[in-house]
């Protein structure tokens, strides 16, 4: 059965996304006019994300635009955009709150010299909301109260599973305990965007709690307008010639495949040398803004580039 394409007006108290009923196809139009190519798939499954209030994960290979579809989809709501970058170690102090020990200390020390000290006020004095370092998660909840607010957990294959797993309980009721003050709930759930790369498999516990994507490397015709989108300005030869190169580079058997953002970046590199076509010497000399493996340049540089170079003319100059 094909999704709804529609949505009743949300009420007031509801999470999620817009108040405004947008059309799956609306939602994609907009994602177009910040210049993000949504696929129907992706664009069902950010339509359901906000209407339903559940995390969305991304899952896909590095450089296929998962990040960037979060910020996208903040500036096509006109909101608020968070990011929390995962990293090993990630830890509770670094996402969600930890209390500024300085001021503290200068707190006690204004205290003891005016004469003020009281051990049993100056504790409660110490551990108010002006002294509290706010990290992402902390940040999300208190401004989802003051308007739409997208919430990026970046990579969070990359974070430890005992952050993962504390996940599992922010994501179930979108509140953060704090000892000293108690337990801060969101006025409205934010919506919610987690991506991964896949360095390592995630727990099927947080998985059950997002609604699921995988973003796969695009077609040779959606990274064409992806690259028209980007820049308008690119000669229309050699954005065809790029993006057919690019396609015919993913097939071969290399340590790392050059995602869409490196597309972009070469093809903006290539502009920068005033290129108008692809040319197998400037390819040459420009590899590595596509390949991040020095294995990977030799085993395309030369006479295999120049290959590669002159099918994508040709296919670009059939197709063109």
């Amino acid at each position: 059965m094909r999704a709804q394409s529609r949505r009743r007006p949300r009420a007031p108290d509801e999470p999620g996304g817009p108040d405004a009923a947008w059309s799956i196809d609306e939602l994609t139009r907009r994602l177009a006019a910040h210049h993000y190519i949504a696929d129907r798939p992706l664009a069902v499954a950010m339509y359901l994300a906000l209407t339903l209030g559940r995390p969305l994960l991304l899952e896909g290979e590095a450089g296929v635009g998962k990040t960037e579809l979060a910020s996208t989809l903040a500036a096509a709501l006109d909101a608020r955009f968070i990011r929390l970058q995962c990293y090993e170690g990630l830890d509770v102090t670094h996402a969600v709150y930890e209390w500024n020990y300085a001021r503290q200390l200068l707190e006690i020390r204004l205290q003891e010299a005016s004469g003020r000290l009281n051990p049993d006020a100056g504790t409660a004095s110490l551990f108010r909301d002006e002294l509290l370092i706010k990290r992402p998660l902390l940040q999300a909840i208190e401004a989802a109260g003051e308007g739409p607010v997208v919430l990026l957990i970046d990579e969070i294959d990359r974070a430890d599973e005992e952050f993962e797993g504390y996940l599992l309980e922010f994501l179930a009721g979108y509140q953060v305990t704090i000892p000293e003050l108690g337990t801060i709930r969101a006025a409205k759930p934010p919506v919610v965007v987690l991506t991964s790369n896949r360095t390592r498999e995630l727990h099927d516990a947080l998985k059950r709690r997002c609604l699921y994507c995988w973003i796969d490397f695009p077609s040779y015709e959606k990274e064409h307008r992806i690259i028209l989108e980007r820049m308008p300005h690119v000669p229309a030869a050699l954005a065809a010639q790029a993006a057919r190169f690019v396609q015919e580079l993913r097939r071969a058997e290399l340590y790392k495949t050059a995602g869409v953002s490196e597309t972009l970046d070469w093809v903006a590199a290539l502009v920068a040398l005033d290129q108008h076509e692809l040319d197998a010497r400037v390819v040459d000399d420009t590899l590595g803004i596509l390949l991040k493996h020095q294995d990977d340049i030799l085993a395309v540089r030369g006479e295999r580039a120049a290959a590669m170079t002159g099918r994508a003319r040709l296919e670009a100059g059939r197709a063109g």
